[in-house]
């Protein structure tokens, strides 16, 4: 049972290192704090908020994803090397489909709410 509980200490320290190297965690953090409160403010209904979870969480796990990938290519590559430059674009580019996948999302849930509050 203490290993199990071992792991979740690794997984903040992963996510407590993310945040503190990686500004774009951070502001994709800060963004997701002030959605949640935009959704309580618009009192979403419980399908919204699963779908706002779930892009939320999706933008977070793949910058994470992200900086796993540098940091590891970062270690096997620490010189400059095309091909590693290539695997870093590509993990970029999964953070940046996840970010408009979720940017439309809250687009097509929150638009017409706020649209009628106002």
């Amino acid at each position: 049972m203490k290993k199990f509980f071992r792991g979740f200490v690794f997984a903040f320290n992963g996510i407590k290192y993310t945040f503190k190297t990686q500004l774009n965690f951070r502001v994709h953090c800060f963004v997701a704090i002030v959605l949640v409160g935009l959704c309580f403010y618009l009192e979403l209904n419980k399908a919204e908020w699963l779908w706002i979870i779930t892009a939320m969480a999706i933008v977070l796990m793949a910058e994470l994803a992200n900086t796993a990938v540098e940091t590891l290519v970062d270690l096997v590559s620490p010189e400059y090397n095309i091909k590693a430059g290539r695997i870093k674009d590509i993990a970029a580019a999964l953070v940046l489909i996840a970010a408009v996948t979720a940017l439309s999302i809250g687009i097509l849930i929150l638009l017409p709410k706020v649209n009628h509050a106002s």
